[in-house]
């Protein structure tokens, strides 16, 4: 059997000859970025075969790396196999992450406990949070977050779906013990901080999506990504924490929020509850921004929703220089004829750019005249000879990009621009279709509520300056954090709170997008990029 040396670390990995190296890296716990879940398409998979025997490189490829990376042993370990022993050197480490634990709480009416604690869980198709509870006080005594373990099998929904699909055997207990292993080592995890015993919990409750929810049980989550887009239930869950495997107290009770269709899940329930949305009595849009842009519009006391297909782009997913909001990567930048400068996580070295650096990139380059309306760059000869931004409009084959850093080097290219103009297209178009079905026109909206981890990080300038919300509302936003772990905290400690819940998600419309009249249409006008003055 080939044995595969990791260089930095010295660990020996063995397989059998002809395995996908991927594989073999991730079943052997080594981190890889997989954004795209091995299918060959993000190329950011890359690690350094040093010496050793590996399969042919693959014209996919050659078409993702660069002539000089390769020559330097740079491989896709998704498109590789291992024909025979091998050194190898891995490219990327995985990095400190922040995860927002927080937000806006409600009153609300508390059940009386006489002891016992509790958690409270929102899992998130890219990051979880947890907060253990004293059930008497309401206090919260310890919180965690991990960015969620199942990225090893894609970084959204679908491509996880898709991994059910290819592994219909084995493919729902994987997905399954992947998060609920996490899930207890974060329980442990807070447990060990409160100086408190596993055996203490009574009761855990969960916020989540639709797939990540039925993923959580072992249910095929396979409906959710074909039509009719049925999932296997929509209601509340309750069933014992030890039936999933899930650590806590002898008859601990697992609570899961109840969902409104396959792609509005209970976080958006928790979010449209901790908000009170029903009983607002203006015009109120919530969204969530994220892989998925899920939209609630209050308006005339009927809730519509509808969810859109943003995808990774905007959590530095898909983007050639992307990567998620950990130490080192771009979350805000002004371009000048002076400079760049960059705002870093953790004031590191940039080696990336995250969701909200990319959106601030496309933000000033459209300030600044770079890019036009359209989402095409300027040619560089458009721009005076002496002009520092010249330098940096590159031209590669056919396509033009723009230079961010020399080194390591950091680039936006054309294909990075499309891809947050798809998604820009994608929310403002369902904002739009809510807001035609209500026969509401922008200045009847009184507040746009922003909410989850991702929308905390975006400014209001880069939302506005990008056209994802129009600018007639960049006045109007409030950011209300991480309202689905609330609302898990909320169902923790107050039956009414879960009754009221499950209602709302009964009351909830839920509008298919796709479906409705003239779409196509909207979604191409939401397209183009706004005009700066």
């Amino acid at each position: 059997m080939p044995t595969i040396h990791l260089l930095q670390s010295g660990r020996k990995l063995t397989c059998e000859t002809g395995s996908r190296l991927m594989d073999v890296l991730l079943d052997g716990g080594v981190f890889l970025e997989n954004p795209c879940n091995g299918t060959g398409v993000c190329g950011k998979c890359r690690v350094r075969v040093v010496a050793g025997e590996a399969s042919p490189v693959t014209d996919t490829e050659r078409s993702l790396l660069s002539e000089e990376l390769l020559s330097s042993g740079v491989r896709l370990s998704c498109l590789t196999t291992v024909e025979g022993d091998m050194d190898v050197e891995l490219l990327h480490q995985e990095r400190a992450h922040k995860v927002l634990t927080s937000g806006y709480v409600p009153p609300f009416e508390r059940d009386v406990f006489e002891r016992g604690y509790g958690v409270a869980i929102d899992i998130g198709t890219t990051t979880v949070a947890a907060a253990l509870v004293n059930l008497k006080t309401g206090k919260e005594l310890a919180q965690v977050s991990r960015i969620n373990a199942q990225k090893r099998f894609g970084l959204d929904v679908l491509t996880r779906i898709t991994y059910e699909y290819r592994h219909p055997e084995t493919g729902a207990a994987e997905l399954q013990k992947a998060i609920v292993d996490s899930l207890n080592a974060m329980i442990t995890e807070a447990c060990e901080a409160a100086e408190l015993s596993v055996s203490e919990i009574t009761s855990i409750t969960v916020a989540a999506n639709c797939t990540m929810t039925h993923m959580l049980l072992g249910v095929d989550a396979r409906p959710i990504g074909r039509a009719p887009y049925q999932p296997p239930f929509l209601a509340a869950q309750t069933l014992p924490a030890a039936e999933i495997g899930l650590l806590a107290g002898d008859g601990a009770e697992l609570y899961c929020l109840p969902q409104v269709s396959a792609y509005i899940g209970a976080d958006i329930t928790a979010g449209a509850y901790v908000c009170g949305l029903e009983q607002e009595p203006g015009n109120v849009l919530f969204i969530d921004i994220g892989t998925n842009g899920e939209i609630v519009l209050a308006c005339g006391g009927r809730l519509l929703s509808c969810s859109c297909a943003a995808g990774p782009a905007l959590e530095g997913a898909n983007i050639s220089c992307g990567m998620r909001a950990d130490d080192g990567a771009i979350e805000d930048l002004m371009i000048s004829e002076d400079g760049i400068s960059m705002q870093v996580i953790g004031g590191e070295q940039a080696v990336g750019l995250c969701g909200s650096g990319i959106l601030a990139a496309v933000k000033e380059l459209l300030r600044t005249k770079l890019v036009k309306p359209s989402g095409a760059f300027i040619k560089p000869d458009s721009l005076p000879e002496d002009s520092p931004l010249r330098q940096r409009l590159l031209v590669q084959g056919t396509k033009r990009e723009f230079l961010l850093q020399q080194k390591p080097e950091l680039r936006i290219t054309q294909d990075d621009v499309r891809q947050v103009q798809l998604a820009k297209g994608a929310i403002l178009s369902g904002f739009m279709a809510l807001l035609n079905r209500a026969g509401i026109d922008m200045k009847d909206l009184d507040k746009v509520l922003i909410a989850g981890q991702f929308g905390s990080h975006l400014p209001a300038e880069s939302l506005a300056g990008t056209g994802i919300l129009p600018r007639d509302v960049e006045k109007k936003l409030i950011y209300v954090g991480n309202s689905s772990k609330t609302g898990a905290y909320m169902a923790l400690l107050s039956a009414k709170a879960r009754a009221d819940m499950e209602a709302l998600a009964r009351k909830m419309e839920y509008m298919e997008l796709a479906e409705s009249e003239g779409y196509e249409a909207l979604f191409a006008k939401s397209m183009k990029f706004p005009q700066f003055d």
